[in-house]
């Protein structure tokens, strides 16, 4: 929920509002998991055909993938490597092929890969890329995605580090890496990320059909928190349906 009025909501970069995270539901304030809450109508996204509402709840994480992607330059024509395969790795892999980028996910779990394959996407990076997707949050896949850049390449953060974390400063050096980091999503000239992300999952059924591997009911809520937890046994999205 921005202000509307500082320097960055009017420039347009509504998600970089000065204060926006003092408003954050279920962060800074409450609310986040409310049976109701009441939101400014622009903070609604109408579904297009094609997108149902029992996959509507997939439109937010797939906008901070296609935010990254803008913000790195993505055309459609890099080779792209996915470092980490929860689902804001899975997504932005999606993301990626469907703007015709070659793209490579790494990950850890049997099911992680059989998704990624699914969606278009290899599972055996090798070889180096033009941005590599850091989607684990871990200083490990850091490494690991500089190590898959190639020199004058990018470096994408669609991770969270809760802490403070240390660069490879020499092998980045070497190779003149660039960082950007990627913050929710926002609006830009062709309109607002979540309305593209809409759009995307209306137009593949096939990511929502891979990524939720789990629906349950709203008073079997613990359980698929559990679930949520458990990646190591072919969790992916879990989702709670109220309806």
């Amino acid at each position: 929920v921005p202000c509307g009025t500082c320097d960055q909501c009017l420039s347009g970069a509504s998600h970089l509002c000065r204060t926006g995270a003092e408003r954050f539901p279920g962060v800074a304030v409450d609310g986040g998991m409310a049976e109701r809450i009441r939101v400014p109508a622009a903070s609604l996204v109408p579904l297009p055909a094609g997108l149902t509402v029992a996959d509507a709840c997939l439109v937010e994480p797939l906008a901070v993938a296609t935010h990254g992607l803008r913000v790195a330059g993505v055309s459609g024509d890099e080779a792209i490597a996915v470092v980490g395969a929860g689902g804001i790795g899975l997504f932005a892999a999606a993301a990626a092929v469907a703007a015709g980028s070659d793209v490579a996910v790494e990950a850890r779990h049997d099911m992680q890969r059989a998704a990624a394959e699914r969606l278009g996407a290899s599972v055996t990076p090798d070889g180096e890329y033009d941005i590599v997707i850091e989607a684990a949050g871990t200083e490990s896949a850091l490494a690991r995605a500089v190590e898959l850049c190639r020199p004058g390449g990018v470096v994408l953060f669609l991770s969270t580090h809760w802490v403070p974390i240390t660069l490879p400063g020499i092998p980045s050096a070497m190779k003149e890496l660039r960082y950007q980091w990627s913050y929710t999503y926002g609006t830009h000239g062709g309109g607002r990320d979540v309305d593209a992300a809409a759009m995307l999952l209306a137009r593949n059924p096939e990511i929502a059909a891979t990524l939720v591997t789990h629906r349950f009911p709203l008073e079997d809520a613990p359980e698929a928190f559990r679930v949520a937890g458990d990646r190591a046994h072919g969790a992916i999205k879990v989702v709670i349906d109220i309806e």
